[in-house]
């Protein structure tokens, strides 16, 4: 009798690993799949959105640099170093 409380203990334990085992691998797989969703809208939002945003704030940019050293050479033209 004992041996078979035994076995049914571990047939019990056995079958709550097996359905842990499972539920656990079923959450994992989920997140996975929830990841590799977030990392394209990611990516695709980058691509969209922010690339050209930076581009564009990057060519203002040059061109407000280019200006202010166009004046600083004019400066320096009309303005040379006294000896």
């Amino acid at each position: 009798m004992r041996s078979r409380n035994r076995k049914n203990s571990m047939d019990d334990f056995n079958r709550k690993m097996e359905d842990a085992s499972a539920q656990v691998n079923k959450s994992v797989a989920g997140a996975a799949s929830r990841m590799e969703k977030e990392a394209a809208e990611l990516i695709t939002y980058l691509n969209d959105e922010v690339v050209p945003a930076v581009r564009r704030h990057s060519t203002d940019a040059l061109r407000i640099a280019s200006k202010k050293l166009a004046h600083l050479a004019d400066y320096m033209e009309k303005n040379p170093p006294s000896k």
